[in-house]
């Protein structure tokens, strides 16, 4: 099966004491999780940088700051079975909110469900536990080294 578009998302690396706040979720055809950044779809007539603050308000509740882009990544992928094709334009901010970097865990609102979210070190993916895209591994670890 082809894919139908090529999706544009902005997800953001939100970092705190070596580790990256990610949502969990399950491929129930390859039986197993898999853990992305926060973020969103880029809706038509938005830039970017609007709709990864849309996506974090929505999700979260929350609002961000020190935005800058640190990265497009071309995701090709296989989910539930089906290709999937995406343009990612990966966000570094900070949130306004000081109180967030405490919680071990943030609920986050999608569209028709609700997910958690955890800060976790890059040691905690693996084979299994894969962070996607999968292409943010290197981004994330030369990120993280800089601090």
């Amino acid at each position: 099966m082809k894919p139908t578009k090529i999706r544009v998302i902005a997800i953001c690396l939100f970092t705190h004491d070596n580790c990256i706040l990610v949502f969990q979720a399950f491929d129930t055809v390859k039986s197993m999780p898999y853990y992305r950044p926060l973020g969103g779809e880029v809706e038509f007539g938005e830039t970017t940088e609007v709709s990864i603050k849309r996506e974090i308000r929505e999700e979260l509740g929350q609002e961000i700051t020190d935005l800058h882009l640190l990265s497009i990544i071309e995701n090709l992928f296989e989910w539930e079975g089906k290709p999937g094709h995406e343009i990612v334009f990966v966000y570094d901010a900070h949130f306004v909110d000081k109180n967030v970097y405490r919680k071990k865990e943030l609920v986050v609102h999608e569209e028709i469900e609700t997910l958690k979210a955890s800060w976790r070190s890059l040691d905690s993916f693996n084979e299994y536990h894969r962070l996607v895209p999968e292409e943010l591994i290197p981004l994330v670890k030369s990120y993280l080294r800089a601090f």
